[in-house]
């Protein structure tokens, strides 16, 4: 049955890899076994096929990482040229006679001439050793070391563009790859230029050992002459020195051309084109001093020649520059024009960033990384902080300059809506205060932003004095990096989306796609289960867990759809995550009960709604009890403990409802939430007395 070309074809190219392994081991053979002459005319072709298609692919490359197997190729290519000589010279020395190519490269080369053919060969291997293989390895070494130093900088960078919105996470991943890969590369290249020079060494000892051993065999075991063994050996071995140094002098022009394209948009040729023909008044001018050359008694044919080519490239260039421009600015009128009637250009002013950092013109240096800013570096961090601490990845924080702002100030925006404000003195430091003031301090009274503290901004020499009196200090950049972090913890219910939420349902689902597959769609819908998440971020709650939450959910939601009822259900399977950080040194939970009769009054004004259960008090009713709550809640915080009031289930998230715009700071447990084991101490009671 006969097998077809595309078969053939497929099974080499899948067993590459074997090839390979089988060549290289082959190489290695031919130094030990004899080959035979008609072989080895075979296999110095091939050596000179192989090392000029190599010196085509690196004029062709545009980049150094498309050819990024050459320092392999460059040790194998080595490799397979020292066979060639090892072979050579033992033919050369057993046979007196190498093969026809290296008789005729001889021949042609240095016309039956061997000293002029000694010298040729030793400028060859002058040229490739101190000259091109010498320069291209000390390009590798430089090029190494730049590209490891600026390795961190090209990271951050990345992370810059990335958190600015400019790039999407692949990209940012392909670009981190990009900069491994060169890093390898030119580390690569470094070490395997020292092939080549090794080469160069080895042919120069080749070379005498070739012509000693010959003059030896000729006269000593064939009974030549000195003069006849001389002739025949030398030329032998200078043919075969030639024919293997020619391509090792292409493959290490190759490489320099490689190291060397360091920022190359277009291959060799187009870029020496484009950049050698680029001013026409070079042109004009070197034809000029070639005339004047002319003149002045060099050779004139040659020199008016070139002068005139030279002259009539400046005017053509010249012609086609201003013709191009033209050409160019017409096109980009239209293409204005184009894009303006485009509709798609009216879809773009109506995307809304879903974080925005607004920021006025004397706070660009914080920003700006060639100014010393490291903000964008922070909220890399911050990013990160917060999918460790909530368990959601928070978007891209689109940092831009606003005329509009004062010079100081500073806007964070959500979905297009300011959130947040304040205004920062960029050189100069915060001192927040701990309750003792120091009046000898001078400064600027102001208010901590994300926590409402007293502090004032003072100038950087009285930063020490400030530590010293017990003032926390902190830099304007770490000012606004904990006011950033503190707004999206507390709007992390409004930032995380419904796309946000299928993201991370895909991504837990590869670990536990059992419950994903129980939940969703059969028993709640994904825009039910984004509801209860933000019910839990809107309390701080971390989702990280979100196999436990949403298995939690499989369990009670052929119970109920009630979207409140279902948060408490994953509350309490989260109970021990949400009561951990609530205990105090002792390992005990000291909280404010609430009075039964509060608790009653409310379940009692429970009204079911579209959109939730909600209580139907009287707002005289809910305001004296929200004074009661708040003087209760000083009372503790002034002994120096955290605000947790314990209510029952059904009672807790409406009463965190009533009382999170005035009392935002209360942590509300419900008594499903207490995990077996931990001590909970009582501090005292909410009671509204009767004539509430």
């Amino acid at each position: 049955m006969a097998i077809s070309t595309k078969n053939v074809q497929r099974k080499i190219l899948g067993n590459t890899d074997v090839l390979a392994a089988f060549g290289i081991v082959g190489i290695v053979i031919m130094m030990v076994i004899p080959v035979p002459t008609t072989v080895m005319d075979i296999l110095i072709a091939l050596n000179i096929t192989g090392s000029v298609l190599i010196l085509m692919l690196a004029v062709f490359t545009k980049d150094p990482l498309e050819f990024s197997v050459l320092p392999a190729l460059l040790l194998t290519m080595t490799l397979f040229r020292l066979a060639l000589n090892i072979s050579t010279a033992r033919l050369i020395l057993l046979d007196a006679d190498a093969g026809d190519i290296i008789q005729q490269f001889g021949l042609f080369v240095i016309r039956d001439n061997a000293v002029v053919g000694f010298i040729v060969f030793c400028i060859l291997v002058i040229v490739q050793f101190i000259v091109i293989t010498k320069g291209a390895e000390r390009v590798s070494e430089v090029a190494a070391r730049f590209t490891l130093d600026a390795m961190p900088g090209k990271q951050m960078s990345i992370d810059a563009d990335l958190n600015a919105g400019m790039i999407t996470d692949e990209q940012a991943r392909t670009r981190r790859r990009a900069i491994q890969q060169e890093a390898d590369f030119y580390g690569s290249m470094d070490g395997a230029s020292k092939f080549v020079k090794g080469d160069a060494i080895a042919a120069i000892i080749i070379l005498f050992i070739n012509i000693i051993g010959g003059l030896i065999t000729g006269v000593v075991m064939k009974g030549n002459s000195i003069t006849e063994a001389l002739h025949i050996y030398t030329i032998l071995t200078i043919g075969d020195g030639l024919v293997t140094q020619i391509p090792a002098l292409l493959i290490s022009t190759a490489t320099g051309l490689v190291v060397t394209r360091a920022a190359s948009e277009a291959n060799f040729g187009e870029e020496l084109a484009k950049q050698l023909f680029r001013i026409p008044k070079a042109l004009y001018l070197t034809a000029s001093v070639l005339v004047v050359l002319a003149v002045l008694g060099l050779p004139r044919f040659p020199m008016f020649l070139l002068a005139a080519l030279s002259a009539g490239a400046g005017y053509y260039l010249q012609k086609n520059t201003t013709a191009t421009a033209e050409q160019e600015t017409a096109a980009a009128k239209a293409t204005e024009i184009e894009e303006i009637k485009k509709p798609e250009n009216v879809m773009n002013v109506l995307h809304v960033d879903c974080m925005e950092l607004e920021i006025g013109y004397a706070l660009i240096p914080l920003v700006d990384a060639g100014q010393g800013g490291d903000i964008l570096d922070r909220i890399v961090l911050i990013r990160r902080q917060v999918a460790n601490e909530l368990g959601f990845i928070v978007p891209v924080v689109r940092v831009r300059d606003n005329m509009n702002l004062k010079p100081n100030q500073y806007l964070i925006k959500i979905k297009g809506a300011e959130v947040a404000s304040g205004e920062l003195l960029a050189d100069h430091y915060m001192s927040i205060s701990s309750g003792i003031e120091d009046d000898s301090i001078p400064g600027t009274p102001t208010k901590e932003p994300a926590f409402g503290l007293d502090a004032k901004w003072i100038n950087a020499s009285y930063r020490e004095q400030a530590e010293m009196s017990g003032y926390t200090v902190v830099d304007a950049p770490t000012v606004l990096a904990t006011h950033l972090t503190e707004v999206i913890k507390s709007h992390a219910y409004e930032i995380l989306n419904r796309q946000d939420v299928k993201k991370l349902v895909d991504h837990i689902k590869e670990q536990a796609p059992a419950v994903v597959e129980e939940l969703i769609p059969d028993l709640l819908s994904l825009s039910q289960v984004h509801k209860v998440l933000s019910n839990l971020l809107r309390e701080r709650v971390s989702i990280k867990d979100l196999a436990t939450v949403l298995e939690a959910l499989a369990d009670n939601s052929a119970l109920t759809k009630d979207i409140d009822r279902l948060t408490e259900h994953v509350r309490q399977a989260l109970s021990r995550q949400i009561v951990q950080p609530l205990l105090d040194e002792q390992k005990k939970l000291k909280v404010l009960t609430l009075d039964p009769v509060i608790e009653q009054m409310i379940l009692d004004h429970l009204k079911p709604s579209d959109y939730g259960a909600y209580v139907n008090l009287d707002p005289q009713v809910i305001q004296k009890l929200i004074q009661v709550i708040a003087v209760q809640v000083e009372k503790i915080m002034l002994k120096g403990h955290s605000p947790i009031i314990l209510c029952a289930p059904v009672v807790r998230i409406n009463l965190k409802r009533m009382m999170e715009r005035q009392l935002p700071h209360i942590v509300f447990l419900s008594y499903n939430e207490l995990v077996p084991g931990i001590e909970v101490e009582a501090l005292g009671m909410v009671v509204m007395n009767n004539e509430s």
